[in-house]
């Protein structure tokens, strides 16, 4: 696996993503029933297949970690599907503005992955974290919030958007 530390870069030809679990989940999943869930995963079959390659794509340890929980058969595609993309570096900055969002946007302790999601994005000057999280990370009101914490405190705030909205 190879980490990088994204803010060291000094280039950048295509803009940059960081993939949340919830995309790649919904790519290597078997149909949904409920028709909303159907709906997401079509979209990011298409998204993969589109758009993806316009991009770079990054991850984390954090993405590894949550993509390896539940079913093996699952989680074997998810991460199959994972593993060339470059790994982000967790540090003390990434873990630091993790504890420093799930206070100031009052992410419960259960969702702390949601924060450290936000902090490694964040802290690494990505340009879009893709989720279909939108509960605590496409919400507009966590947006709206994290936008004014991130300005206040001087810290890069990426745009968190569907891969609906990245499809081109």
């Amino acid at each position: 696996m190879k980490q990088v530390n994204f803010r060291d870069q000094t280039t950048k030809m295509k803009k940059s993503i960081y993939l949340e679990t919830t995309v790649v989940s919904y790519y290597t999943s078997k149909p949904g029933r409920d028709i909303i869930v159907l709906a997401h995963q079509e979209i990011t079959r298409e998204w993969w297949h589109k758009s993806i390659k316009q991009f770079e794509i990054f991850i984390s340890e954090v993405v590894i970690e949550e993509a390896s929980m539940g079913d093996p058969e699952a989680a074997k595609r998810r991460l199959e599907e994972l593993r060339d993309f470059p790994h982000l570096e967790l540090n003390d900055k990434v873990e630091e503005t993790a504890q420093m969002y799930m206070e100031k946007l009052e992410i419960p302790e259960k969702a702390f992955r949601d924060a450290a999601h936000l902090a490694v994005a964040s802290v690494h000057n990505i340009d879009y974290l893709v989720t279909w999280n939108c509960k605590h990370l496409a919400n507009g009101e966590i947006i709206r919030k994290l936008r004014d914490i991130s300005k206040d405190l001087g810290i890069h705030t990426p745009i968190i958007c569907t891969p609906e909205e990245l499809i081109n």
